[in-house]
């Protein structure tokens, strides 16, 4: 399965102008052969929108918002993971929507929330694993902070996993560059799954972001990586049968049920 991951400058409280990028990425993404779409964390309002914006941008899971991402997956045919607020009654989740247009959606609500900035705004969903299908590979989603606690990944890879993708809104920083540089390979090589990492670049009046969307394999090497500046379009071959000897060679998840 090929993928494509949009590294995107997002227009914080601009939910139209950022639904047209998504589907200009989508176009794009379809015509260099991808049938996966991933666009960062809250890039639907944009990470930095704040507490009004997102009040006003809040969408139910199969509200606007999903309706909207759904065609543009159906006219491009491509599925799409995209990041948006999700409001259910009173309550606002910084989720993570799968849809494939043509019937297949799923949501993911981020469990583990990132600073004052997020916990006044959202509800932490419960840790779980949220899994769908596309192309015969298995797909599991976290957003951003969450991929930064090792037993989320390898939740998902346990629950079994091919490929682990993160909407990310990832800071500028010393800590963000080690995360991007470091750890996100890390979780790939211990899990023996694909790690698709893919942040907003940029700024906004209220951050920075580091860029350094990443694409790992399950070997720990990277199959794609953005620059710290600028919108890109980066494309992946997710084919789990050509690490097999490194999941054999790495026998993290088997040993983890045999005895001391």
């Amino acid at each position: 399965m090929r993928i494509a991951a949009l590294q995107m400058h997002a227009i914080a409280g601009d939910g139209e102008a950022n639904l047209q990028r998504i589907a200009a990425a989508a176009a794009d993404a379809a015509g260099g052969g991808a049938t996966l779409l991933i666009v960062p964390e809250l890039a639907v309002t944009g990470y930095g929108a704040g507490d009004a914006a997102f009040a006003r941008l809040a969408s139910p899971a199969t509200g606007d918002i999903a309706v909207r991402l759904g065609a543009i997956a159906q006219d491009n045919g491509i599925a799409i993971v995209a990041g948006f607020a999700e409001r259910e009654g009173a309550r606002t989740y910084n989720s993570a929507l799968f849809t494939d247009g043509i019937g297949t959606n799923a949501v993911y609500r981020k469990s583990h929330l990132y600073g004052d900035y997020e916990r006044a705004v959202f509800e932490p969903g419960s840790p779980a694993s949220v899994m769908v299908e596309l192309g015969g590979v298995r797909l599991g989603m976290l957003i951003c902070y969450d991929v930064e606690f090792p037993e989320n990944v390898r939740r998902l890879a346990l629950a079994g996993a091919d490929l682990v993708v993160v909407p990310t809104a990832l800071p500028k920083g010393a800590s963000g560059t080690f995360i991007a540089n470091h750890m996100i390979q890390v979780r790939a090589f211990e899990n023996q799954v694909f790690v698709a990492y893919i942040n907003h670049c940029g700024a906004d009046d209220r951050f920075a972001y580091a860029g350094l969307s990443r694409i790992a394999a399950p070997d720990g090497k990277l199959l794609a990586e953005a620059p710290a500046e600028g919108e890109t379009l980066l494309f992946a071959a997710i084919r789990p049968d050509d690490y097999a000897t490194s999941r054999a060679e790495n026998t993290y998840l088997v040993d983890l049920g045999r005895p001391a």
